[in-house]
């Protein structure tokens, strides 16, 4: 067995097959080359387990970031908070300013008088103006509602009373024909008596 053919590193981080695993075991026996780089191995898992994780860094500082820095200006524009303390500043300002240069009030104007009977009359008249709108609106959808179903019962009971009519004129014209049958027999046998007796 060639001991390029063995995967150490599989073996010592225990990645290959029980099979394999027994095979590298024989060969370990017999090859002192490969039980030395086994040990080698060893020594740099271990030591590999033993160091500490280290955060990597997240940027690496340039010798041209001095150059490249925002003026005192830009950063005061890219910052929120600046940008709001100057602008309740302006505000501020801007409120005293129209305080001291506003002009003078107007006296104020006395209200005329109301008069609350009249108010009161309007307002009463307003209301039964409404009240007669909507019952005059409700009386026009219960007599169409109505209309509807008394013209849909008007004519349920034209199509019955047409559809009985039907039925007695079967009737009359069956027993029209049947009284004309019995008089065309009366007639033939009161024929047939006529002659027979001559």
């Amino acid at each position: 067995m060639s001991c390029s053919s063995q995967d150490l590193k599989a073996y010592l981080l225990g990645e290959i097959a029980q099979r394999d695993k027994t095979a590298v075991d024989d060969h370990l026996r017999t090859c002192q080359n490969c039980r030395e780089e086994l040990a080698r191995l060893n020594a740099t898992h271990t030591a590999l387990l033993a160091c500490a994780d280290e955060e990597l860094p997240q940027r690496i500082a340039f010798v041209s970031d001095q150059i490249f820095e925002p003026r005192w200006w830009q950063t005061i524009w890219r910052s929120g908070p600046a940008m709001g303390f100057a602008a309740s500043a302006v505000l501020a300002a801007a409120i005293l300013v129209h305080a001291f240069t506003r002009p003078a009030a107007a006296p104020p104007s006395v209200a005329p008088a109301v008069d609350t009977a009249k108010l009161e009359q309007r307002i009463q008249q307003e209301l039964n103006a409404r009240v007669q709108q909507v019952v005059a609106q409700a009386v026009r959808e219960t007599e169409a509602r109505q209309g509807a179903k008394f013209a849909k019962v008007l004519d349920a009971a034209e199509k019955r009373y047409e559809l009985q009519r039907r039925m007695d004129m079967a009737t009359l014209q069956q027993t029209v024909r049947y009284y004309d049958q019995q008089m065309g027999r009366f007639m033939v046998a009161s024929n047939a008596i006529g002659s027979s007796g001559q």
